[in-house]
């Protein structure tokens, strides 16, 4: 009897250690699984992308891709499509705007889209901001926003145009800059309908004609009807470095019996060797000489002369007439008189840099 008891009582010691052992396992096992959601759910939260590991942000319309990572070249490299000869590209230097301008000629400028949606420019781009593809009647032209102004040396090959970047002064021993005053909604003098600001830049274009036969090389800051700021005129001068900056401007008066060629010049920064008085004392005696015309001598720049007073390179005002004379005003519409102008002028810039050599 007392055996039999001992028996039930070690059943029942068994079966109550297997329950206890059981829960203990059940309930370990319970925590483990609720705590491995959480663990999934963190290692499933994306890493924070740095600016160096951030994607390209979306390109804007016709905005043209800039691979600024492949460096192996020091060239600027453009694509073009198959089709595309050497001869039907051509380079266009927009020097006041900071641009240069890739125009590819087409019958079928739209069908080019699509490409340079596709394929953008790679190599130096350093001197490169961003770029923009217009489809025109009969070109898609490139244009390529830059950090400053540069000359281009290039070469078309294997599909590619690849551009050079080179600063003026070292493509150009003698550089520089004329501005033909005014522009835009700044008329100058105006009697009876003739503008001062069209025959400024007649002027321009007449010198033009001389010094593109020259190893001069000039930079102008308008030739069109555009009005830059005197800063952004000033500031060609500086960013290419140009030996002397040559303004152009007509006079006008009160009194129309006054007439005559004069210069302005700074005379409050002075610059050793040749400077603003020795180029504004060679354009007049050298303009008046050509047009066979009368010195009325040199005028210090008053506050209003923002260019000649702003410039940190050799700079002077030639005031080629009065409009306000009546006999002056017939001589600066004509032709041969503002060709006369500019060969003066010419003159000037070519005896400057004679007295530079000696």
């Amino acid at each position: 009897m007392q055996q039999n008891n001992l028996m039930k009582s070690t059943l029942i010691y068994c079966i109550l250690f297997v329950t206890v052992a059981m829960s203990v396992m059940f309930f370990y096992i319970a925590t483990r699984t609720t705590g491995m959601p959480d663990k999934v759910q963190q290692e499933a939260v994306p890493p924070v992308l740095s600016s160096e590991t951030m994607p390209d942000a979306p390109l804007k319309e016709n905005e043209i891709a800039v691979d600024r990572a492949a460096k192996n070249t020091s060239y600027f490299c453009v694509p073009m499509p198959e089709e595309i000869k050497a001869e039907d590209v051509l380079l266009e230097n927009h020097y006041m705007d900071k641009e240069l301008w890739v125009s590819i000629t087409s019958e079928h400028p739209h069908t080019f889209e699509k490409f340079y949606q596709e394929n953008g420019v790679y190599g130096n781009c350093v001197n490169v901001t961003d770029g923009y593809f217009e489809a025109e009647k009969e070109r898609i032209c490139l244009r390529f926003a830059l950090m400053g102004v540069y000359e281009y040396r290039s070469i078309f090959e294997d599909h590619t145009l690849y551009v050079e970047f080179v600063p003026p002064k070292e493509m150009y021993e003698k550089v520089i800059v004329v501005d033909p005053a005014y522009g835009g909604g700044e008329n100058g003098v105006t009697v009876e309908g003739v503008m001062s600001k069209d025959i400024t830049v007649n002027v321009a274009k007449a010198l033009k004609e001389l010094f593109d036969e020259s190893d001069i090389k000039v930079y102008y800051t308008r030739m069109d009807d555009g009005n830059p700021e005197a800063a952004v005129r000033v500031g060609l001068a500086e960013a290419v470095k140009a030996d002397m900056l040559i303004r152009i401007e007509v006079s006008g008066d009160e009194n129309s019996k006054i007439y005559g060629t004069e210069a302005v010049y700074n005379s409050r920064f002075f610059i050793p060797g040749f400077g603003n008085v020795e180029l504004a004392d060679l354009l007049e005696r050298e303009v008046v000489t050509s047009i066979s015309g009368k010195a009325n001598g040199l005028i210090e720049a008053a506050a209003s002369d923002e260019v000649v007073n702003s410039a940190t390179v050799p700079a002077a005002a030639i005031r080629v007439g009065y409009l306000t004379n009546s006999q002056e005003a017939i001589l600066l519409q004509r032709e041969d008189y503002i060709k006369r102008i500019a060969k003066g002028i010419y003159n000037a810039v070519i005896k400057a840099y004679e007295l530079d050599e000696e």
